[in-house]
């Protein structure tokens, strides 16, 4: 290859100025700005439509917009008391101008991506200042986020991707203020981030020297790590000192004896298998899940390797010092997750210490390292190197159409528009008891309470979950009881006003099907065998007199007729 030809297509990766960097700055933002509008299409396309892990983090934000919604609401008093406070603020500014809390989850992710992609570009060209690498990473990051429901989930973790690439971004870049606003976002927004943060700013104090490692003689590298450190400290102080009403936090001992943190549970999280518990596990793995990364991150190993032969790969020469971020954040991102098992769960999920890191380091090594590669190429032979760029272009461009549900946005549409009316016309402080699945969707939907349902039967906190499940065990109690009193009680002592039931609630299938009620032992069992014994039951025989509303699928019983009925129970034939 002649020496012209290498400089001319050397000169087309390594333009480092407008118009080159713009525009593949641009190519980033345009491909990022892609995948968020099919993910906002999906969004609106039906106007009972939500993200399911939004769900939780949303639907009492109502409250921005009327006090009175989930009055003495337990569920919406914890997940209100959960969130950080910057999450929270945002969505009641933006309240305040009149949008919906739900409509801006379904926006967020579109400004998210946004900067995410700035960011994800802006740090790759730190380390090896070639634009075409900051669309490589870039690209892959936005491939890698959108094959999970994170960013689009709108919830707290949807800002640790923006936080953490921004953070690290100042940081190379030694731009102090920047840095510690960065920081302090974290705290705000996701307070684990902060943790791996204040390693990185410890470890940034040791440098290599001929190939030992020092301690930095720079008085500037220790001003700038106390900063960071003293911002750190200040804003997880209030999360430290802070008490809840909802403690305390679930232990290792606890968890492991309830049905909750197993297989099928609604927090699984054990599993007899050590590979899925230590490398699999959705909570508990070190490793994102191979399904949700794109196929192209596994180049990101060959970096290392690159490295070692700079004669084949001469723009190994070119990578920047502050390389060393990246191993710096894999070692801190395996210490917080080493000890959050061991702290478990003091330190929330030991999963969400690495799968957040690695996905983002991966896509930027491999952008690295592939750029590395092709310009090799390219020193050796023409013909060759054109025809792998050609096919890694198709596979970076064209592999999200190969991804079966790409973007995954997990949006739970709701299918009982009728259902949803009704109860948006009852008073505001209605309380309703269900075992339905779709009583999952009614607090974001009809913006009423509902005594407990699967999804926010979160049991991290035994103060919060312990009541909540006597209430799922007292309400499964009463709808398969043999005695109307004990379902009188039950509602006056919760205060029900209103009971829904799904139209096959009374067949053999439907407690035994539900893995969310099988939880709920032995007063799952005990009910199935009723059902399937045909014994007397004390709910089916006032259905009829008690209804106030019923679709296909639905029947809404009114509680005060429940509580003035007088009619013994019937043997029961389902």
């Amino acid at each position: 290859m002649n020496t012209h030809r290498q400089k001319t297509l050397l000169s087309l990766i390594t333009h480092k100025f407008p118009p080159g960097t713009i525009f593949w700055l641009s190519l980033s933002l345009t491909f990022a700005a892609s995948y968020s509008l099919l993910a906002l299409k999906q969004a609106f396309n039906s106007p009972y439509i939500v993200q399911d892990d939004a769900r939780q983090h949303v639907f009492w934000m109502q409250r921005f917009l009327d006090p009175q919604l989930f009055a003495n609401d337990t569920i919406a008093d914890y997940f209100q008391s959960v969130v950080p406070v910057g999450y929270k603020t945002v969505y009641q500014l933006i309240a305040n101008l009149g949008i919906a809390p739900l409509t801006l989850s379904k926006l967020l992710p579109l400004l998210l991506t946004l900067i995410t992609t700035v960011y994800a570009f802006a740090l790759t060209i730190q380390l090896l200042p070639i634009p075409i690498t900051g669309f490589i990473s870039s690209l892959l990051v936005n491939q890698t986020l959108w094959m999970r429901d994170d960013l689009v989930s709108a919830t707290p973790r949807a800002f640790v991707y923006p936080l953490l690439l921004g953070f690290w971004y100042y940081l190379i870049r030694r731009s102090l203020i920047p840095s510690l606003g960065a920081i302090a976002l974290q705290g705000w927004f996701y307070p684990q981030s902060v943790l791996i943060s204040s390693g990185v700013l410890i470890l940034q104090l040791g440098k290599w020297q001929r190939g030992t490692l020092k301690l930095s003689r720079e008085k500037k590298d220790y001003y700038f790590g106390a900063a960071g450190l003293v911002v750190a400290f200040l804003v997880m102080l209030p999360y430290a000192i802070t008490t809840s009403e909802f403690e305390p936090i679930i232990t290792a001992t606890q968890a492991k004896e309830m049905q909750e943190f197993w297989a099928g549970g609604r927090a699984s999280f054990f599993t007899d298998n050590f590979w899925d518990f230590w490398l699999n596990g959705d909570r508990s793995g070190l490793l994102p899940r191979r399904q949700s990364l794109p196929i192209l991150l596994y180049a990101a190993f060959l970096f290392p390797f690159l490295g070692k032969t700079a004669k084949r790969f001469p723009l190994t020469r070119q990578v920047q010092p502050s390389i060393i971020l990246l191993p710096q954040i894999i070692i801190v991102s395996l210490t917080l997750f080493f000890t959050a098992h061991l702290l478990l769960f003091q330190l929330h999920l030991p999963s969400r210490y690495t799968e957040h890191t690695l996905r983002l380091l991966l896509s930027i090594a491999t952008g690295i390292a592939l750029t590395i590669f092709c310009h090799g190429l390219f020193q050796k032979t023409t013909i060759l190197a054109l025809g792998f760029a050609t096919i890694l272009a198709g596979i970076l461009i064209f592999y999200p159409l190969l991804v079966t549900d790409f973007p995954k946005t997990a949006y739970e549409i709701g299918t009982a528009p009728e259902l949803y009316q009704f109860f948006t016309h009852q008073p505001k402080d209605s309380r309703i008891a269900s075992l339905s699945p779709e009583a999952d969707n009614l607090p974001t939907f009809s913006h009423r309470s509902i005594l407990v349902s699967w999804e926010y039967a979160i049991p991290y906190h035994l103060g919060y979950y312990i009541p909540l499940r006597q209430r799922a065990i007292d309400l499964i109690r009463a709808q398969y009881s043999p005695e109307l009193n004990e379902i009188k009680a039950f509602i006056q002592h919760y205060h029900i006003d209103f009971w829904l039931i799904d139209q096959s609630a009374f067949t053999p299938d439907y407690i035994t099907h539900n893995k969310w009620i099988q939880q709920f032992q032995p007063v799952a069992t005990e009910a199935s065998l009723r059902i399937e014994q045909g014994n007397p039951l004390a709910l089916p025989p006032l259905i009829p007199q008690c209804t106030i509303f019923h679709t296909q699928r639905f029947i809404v019983l009114e509680a005060k007729c429940l509580v003035g009925a007088n009619q013994a129970p019937t043997r029961y034939t389902p």
